[in-house]
């Protein structure tokens, strides 16, 4: 999802409502660092400045394309230092699909598994169920 970020600094329940963020998920990212604490109204209210939006919104992107908070926290660091190359972000998002990859090959097996669980099973009425035995087994 996509968000304009508005101009002037807005409220935590807009920037949730702008976003598609929930307002925990605000506070999470907050409370690890991944965001800073925003500056305050006299009456207590958070108020979240262009920068603090944008941000926010290449944490979610980031979320999107499967970042974990560690890889995002990298990321965020090499961003934040200013002195940074191509290269650097470039080599953490190629562990990132290298991570991927992985996890699809997990997926295939997975799926191979379900499906040959499934092939043996007749459904029915039958109180054996080969599902359920090998769901039981190992």
């Amino acid at each position: 999802m996509t968000f304009t970020v508005a101009r002037g600094a807005i409220k935590r329940g807009e920037l949730a409502k702008r976003s598609g963020c929930n307002i925990e998920t605000i506070r999470y990212y907050e409370k690890i660092g991944l965001l800073a604490e925003p500056d305050r109204t006299d009456s207590g209210h958070r108020l979240y400045a262009p920068e603090d939006q944008a941000r926010l919104g290449f944490i979610l992107r980031g979320r999107e394309l499967g970042f974990s908070i560690d890889e995002l926290r990298s990321l965020l660091s090499l961003v934040d230092s200013g002195d940074y190359t191509c290269g650097e972000v470039l080599a953490l998002t190629q562990q990132h699909l290298t991570s991927v990859r992985e996890k699809i090959a997990d997926l295939w097996k997975l799926e191979g598994t379900l499906t040959a669980v499934a092939g043996e099973c007749a459904g029915g009425q039958a109180p054996d169920c080969p599902i359920i035995e090998a769901l039981q087994s190992k």
